[in-house]
């Protein structure tokens, strides 16, 4: 299932991949979670909705991890967005194959509350691996994806009109 939420006022897109209705919220799953992101990097809409979630995570005694992210955090944004500069641990240097199993590593080891990976699309092997290893590590584990569009060099950009009768 992949709900997504739209901002219409910014033009705003964010999707996340939520759990199937099959998962079952037993006591065995309340310990880790795994969950994808699909965004627009053009568009903050990402950080409206994450950051509350890291500010969270952040408070507890854990660090939060950035494995591969597409821009190297400024230590200047971090404090602008109000996370706890000495609790982020960022890898970059990191081949995408490497990747899910450094996340996989990371979410076991219980040493983050958070870890955000940017991955290429996972297999379902591979989305079972950090599913476990986040329950193990009862940690989250949040997968980036950034979506890349292409907009057509002539024409009208895509929008949304809304036709009531009320207003007309």
């Amino acid at each position: 299932m992949r709900p997504s939420s739209y901002n219409y006022q910014a033009g705003e897109h964010a999707q996340i991949t939520m759990p199937s209705p099959s998962f079952e919220a037993s006591s065995s799953h309340l310990g880790g979670l795994i969950s994808e992101f699909v965004y627009s990097e053009d568009q903050p809409a990402l950080a409206q909705i994450l950051l509350p979630l890291l500010h969270h995570l952040g408070a507890q005694s854990r660090w939060l991890l950035w494995l591969a992210p597409q821009q190297k955090l400024s230590r200047n944004w971090l404090r602008h967005s109000g996370l706890p500069v000495d609790k982020v641990v960022q890898l970059r240097a990191i081949q995408p194959t490497s990747t899910v199993d450094a996340m996989e590593k990371a979410l076991q080891s219980g040493n983050y509350s958070v870890v955000l990976g940017w991955l290429p699309e996972l297999t379902d092997k591979e989305r079972e691996r950090l599913q476990r290893a986040a329950q193990s590590g009862c940690a989250y584990g949040f997968i980036m994806r950034p979506q890349y569009e292409e907009r057509a060099p002539r024409g009208h950009l895509p929008s949304l009109k809304i036709h009531s009768s009320r207003y007309h």
